[in-house]
């Protein structure tokens, strides 16, 4: 590929808003729905597992928790792949990893093999996906950027109204093995989304300023200098901690109804239910964030979202103990899930900016795999040592509201403070400049019956005098 970035993004081309970049929306949508609902659809099969394998929910819960965890861990290596060779190839070898990873699944023998090919090979296939997605969507959108946002998070949980009565079919017509054969296969699309990614073209005039700069100052492919903003540092720490509980109660949630006796087919409905709010929710949430009075303080609209869902869970927790309780969970939990999804990368991006997103994203990504991989397999001790669900759901819900807290008082106290001090600031300059305008010597100023003997000598020459704005003022 040699040393310059193929899809680079000079700062002097302008997001198209439109045209190809529906296409890039559309291989985005189709990446989210993959990376994310294919670790909470993979819980479908835990039940089997368990079975054939002898094992408990945590040591289960560890496949989803793998994939997150990948997913989120390897951001930095994601970075650096696409600022080195581009978007595009990194996509399409990451839809191979995914599917051979699932493929090789099918064959294992144990539950470790399946935590190494499941979990890790397709966890690295899923994040070389989906991080460059991201940000190819991120140079294709500006002013539409918060609809395009809301609309490929929706892919979530369209694919996991697919993924999970899919698995469900599967997994009784074939079994796990072949349920783990037919999704890899169904993975390969990732590459075909990889191939629409086509980074954008400077103009010509300025294709030789952009070598001649690349020449003088090589690109950094991890930039660290992003840390130096309180704003990314306060959004990593929150976000670290909303998906200690963020992404648990999707993954138990049909377990817990199965632990009530419902029937596999009803307990799988749960999370179609979800997915189908959620689809709604993530756009509607994308144009509410793209509003032109929202739209500034999209942070507190997000902080807002994550309260929503940490009460969610909490009320789930204490009051959910039937099968009709569990649905009415999931109806607000699909709210607030998907308002969560349209924003987070959203906000992301307008506190660092299209420049340093591809850094920010695998930075702010690999602190919050460490949270990803603690949640659900604590969640699955904590279930195993009380067999109640309840515990579970609340301690989920501390802690996403917990983020949410930690957000909004840390961007209230420490983010506004230096915008009002530069407002100060200009409002002391305007002043200067009234006191230095009021200041003026006398000879300066401009006496009207000079200006009419102006105008007037300047009739007498042209024989009109000029309607132009300097006259008429």
């Amino acid at each position: 590929m040699g040393a310059v970035v193929i899809d680079d993004n000079p700062s002097n081309v302008k997001a198209p808003d439109g045209g190809w970049g529906w296409a890039i929306l559309f291989g985005c949508f189709v990446i989210t729905g993959f990376s994310y609902a294919f670790p909470k659809a993979v819980s479908v099969f835990f039940k089997e597992l368990i079975r054939e394998f002898g094992i408990g929910y945590s040591d289960t819960a560890w496949i989803s928790s793998i994939l997150l965890a990948m997913l989120y861990g390897t951001g930095p290596l994601c970075s650096i792949c696409v600022n080195r060779f581009g978007c595009r190839p990194v996509m399409m070898v990451g839809g191979l990893f995914a599917a051979l990873g699932m493929v090789c699944a099918s064959f294992c023998t144990s539950i470790y093999t399946i935590y190494l090919t499941a979990g890790v090979i397709t966890g690295l296939g899923l994040a070389l996906n989906f991080q460059p997605s991201l940000i190819m969507l991120n140079r294709y959108f500006d002013k539409r950027r918060p609809l395009a946002n809301g609309l490929a998070a929706a892919g979530s949980p369209v694919f996991l109204c697919a993924l999970s009565p899919l698995g469900q079919v599967l997994q009784h017509e074939f079994g796990w093995r072949g349920g783990f054969l037919i999704l890899g296969g169904l993975l390969l699309n990732c590459c075909a989304c990889g191939a629409l990614m086509r980074p954008l073209e400077p103009p010509k005039k300025a294709i030789e300023d952009i070598k001649e700069t690349k020449t003088q100052k090589p690109k950094k492919l991890l930039d660290f200098s992003v840390f130096k903003d309180r704003g990314f540092l306060i959004y990593t720490i929150a976000a670290s901690i909303m998906v200690l509980g963020l992404f648990v109660p999707p993954v138990f949630v049909v377990s817990y109804a199965k632990d009530m006796g419902v029937q596999d087919t009803k307990a799988s409905m749960l999370l179609t239910i979800l997915g189908f709010i959620d689809i709604f929710a993530r756009p509607t949430c994308g144009v509410v964030a793209g509003l032109k009075w929202v739209r500034p303080r999209c942070i507190y609209l997000f902080g807002f979202a994550m309260v929503f869902n940490g009460f969610t869970d909490l009320m789930g927790g204490a009051m959910a103990d039937t099968y009709g309780g569990l649905v009415v969970f999931v109806l607000f939990f699909g709210i607030s899930y998907g308002m969560v999804g349209a924003l987070q990368f959203e906000v992301l991006m307008a506190i660092v900016g299209t420049q340093k997103f591809s850094s920010a994203i695998g930075l702010v990504l690999l602190a919050e795999a460490c949270a990803v991989l603690i949640g659900p397999p604590s969640a699955g001790k904590i279930l195993d040592a009380t067999g109640k669900y309840m515990f579970v759901f609340i301690i989920a819900g501390v802690e996403v509201v917990t983020s949410a807290l930690v957000l909004v008082i840390g961007n209230f106290f420490c983010i506004k403070k230096p915008k009002e001090a530069e407002h100060k600031e200009e409002a002391a300059d305007i002043n200067e400049l009234r006191q230095v305008e009021e200041q003026a010597p006398e000879d300066a100023k401009v006496e009207p019956a000079e200006v009419e003997q102006f105008l007037k000598e300047e009739k007498e020459k042209n024989g009109e005098v000029a309607t132009n704005p300097e006259t008429c003022v």
